[in-house]
C-alpha cells in the first residue's frame, strides 16, 4: 500500500480536502488501483486554524512499483496546487512504508496541539516524503498524521471505497458488502451479512484492521448505518 495524505488544501466557500482527495484519487486511477480515500479527525482546539473540522484525507494506493516515490510525489504535488484554494496552508506526505514514530504522532494529533517542527523531525531516514504546498506550509502536520493514523489501520471513516457512493436509501446487505465494504458489523458485536440497510443518505465504512468495516445498529425489521470516525 501506498498512502498519501492532504491537509489545509481549503478556504471556507472552498471545496474541501476531501473533494480535493477524491479528485486526485480519480486521477490517479488511471495508472493505480485505488483501495479508497480516508478522512481522519484531529484535535479541534482554538490554537489550530481550521476551516470547518480539522479533519484530513489519505489516499489508499495499492501502487505497482512503476514509478518512484520521488516521481510520484512530484506529479501529485503539481496537480494538488492546481486545486487547492488560494490563502490555504497545503501539505502533501507520501509513504509506502510508516514507521512507528509516525504512526504515535498521527495519534498525538488526535490529542494535542503540535508543530510543523516536531513533524519535519519525523522526516529524515523515515523514507516519507513531506511536501509544504503553500502558504505558512503548516497542512504538513495533519498530512503526516493522517498518513500514520491510516497505516496503523484503525482510524478514520471512508468518503471513498469501491461504488459505495452509489448506494443511498435503504439497500440490501449484500449489495454494501459487493460495492466495496469488506464487513458489516452491529455495534453489538455480530457480524451482519444479510438483511436491508437505512445508508442514511452516503456510507461511510471506518477503517478496522486494514478494512472497509460498516457499523450499523438495529431499527425495527432492519439496519441504520453508524458512522464512527
Amino acid at each position: 500500500m501506498l498512502w498519501i495524505g492532504l491537509d489545509d488544501t481549503d478556504m471556507p466557500g472552498t471545496p474541501g480536502t476531501g473533494r480535493i482527495a477524491r479528485e486526485l484519487a480519480a486521477w490517479l486511477a488511471g495508472q493505480f488501483p485505488i483501495f479508497g480515500v480516508t478522512r481522519h479527525q484531529l484535535l479541534q482546539d482554538p490554537q489550530i486554524p481550521m476551516t470547518s473540522k480539522n479533519s484530513a484525507a489519505v489516499i489508499h494506493l495499492q501502487a505497482n512499483g512503476r514509478m518512484g516515490l520521488e516521481d510520484l510525489a512530484t506529479a501529485v504535488a503539481a496537480r494538488v496546487c492546481q486545486n487547492v484554494a488560494l490563502g490555504s496552508d497545503p501539505g502533501l506526505c507520501l509513504a509506502r512504508e510508516v514507521p512507528d514514530p509516525v504512526v504515535a504522532f498521527g495519534r498525538r494529533a488526535k490529542q494535542t496541539v503540535l508543530s510543523t517542527g516536531e513533524a519535519w523531525a519525523l522526516i529524515p531516514r523515515s523514507g516519507l516524503i513531506l511536501k509544504e504546498l503553500g502558504g505558512n506550509g503548516g497542512g504538513v502536520i495533519g498530512a503526516l498524521a493522517a498518513v500514520g493514523l491510516a497505516a496503523s489501520g484503525n482510524d478514520g471513516r471512508f468518503n471513498l471505497c469501491g461504488q459505495m457512493r452509489e448506494l443511498t436509501g435503504i439497500v440490501p446487505a449484500a449489495a454494501i458488502l459487493a460495492a466495496g465494504v469488506t464487513q458489516i458489523c452491529a455495534v453489538s458485536g455480530e457480524t451482519i451479512t444479510d438483511g436491508l440497510v437505512d445508508t442514511r443518505g452516503k456510507l461511510r465504512p471506518s477503517l478496522v484492521e486494514g478494512h472497509p468495516t460498516l457499523w450499523v445498529e438495529p431499527d425495527g425489521g432492519r439496519w441504520v448505518a453508524v458512522r464512527r470516525d
